[in-house]
């Protein structure tokens, strides 16, 4: 397999950005909003308002995410960027055990990491870190922090609680645990 490439999402990537994420924009409507918006505001932007608000973001400063390519084809979705991108995040108690004072600034954070249906259970995961790591670097980033899932032993986690991510893969591409507020949900880093 060729290494992954990444694209910010942008008006140009737009296409490719609905491609992986299919009709149902991810997971039930969501459309990569969760993180960004208070529950009540994503539940009522389920679906097109959710989609919406993500077209008014594609090719803003900083980039919301980026599109995961395999050669030209489309495989992924990661959204990411400063801590404060995310207020839902900011006040979840996932980052409540986790801040060890790093600037928020020095933190890419990477809230969701969505593979494309067709592309799911094919070890994409790693690599996909890797590439997204690899952007971090080249946008200033210091550190890249993950929230993934452990799903229990001999259990998979589905499209909705996955969209963090798992955190086997985020170990496997180098990322370290520095924090688990609940027993599924490790805080993982890795210095870019």
């Amino acid at each position: 397999m060729s290494p992954l490439t990444v694209r910010e999402l942008s008006k140009e990537t737009w296409g490719d950005f609905e491609s992986v994420l299919g009709a149902n924009g991810g997971a039930r409507g969501c459309w990569c909003m969760h993180w960004r918006l208070s529950i009540k505001e994503w539940t009522e932007g389920k679906g097109e308002g959710n989609k919406k608000a993500m077209k008014r973001l594609a090719g803003r400063e900083p980039a919301p995410g980026l599109v995961v390519y395999d050669e030209e084809t489309p495989v992924a979705w990661c959204s990411l960027g400063p801590r404060s991108s995310f207020p839902r995040l900011e006040r979840s108690p996932i980052l409540a055990n986790a801040d060890d004072g790093e600037s928020d600034e020095g933190v890419c954070a990477i809230a969701c990491v969505y593979v494309g249906k067709r592309h799911r259970g094919s070890g994409l995961l790693p690599g996909i870190l890797e590439a997204v790591c690899d952007w971090a670097s080249a946008a200033g980033y210091a550190t890249a922090e993950g929230y993934p899932v452990e799903p229990r032993e001999g259990k998979r986690a589905g499209a909705d609680t996955a969209m963090t991510g798992i955190a086997s893969a985020f170990l496997d591409a180098g990322f370290s645990e520095v924090a688990r507020p609940r027993a599924d949900r490790p805080v993982m880093r890795r210095k870019v």
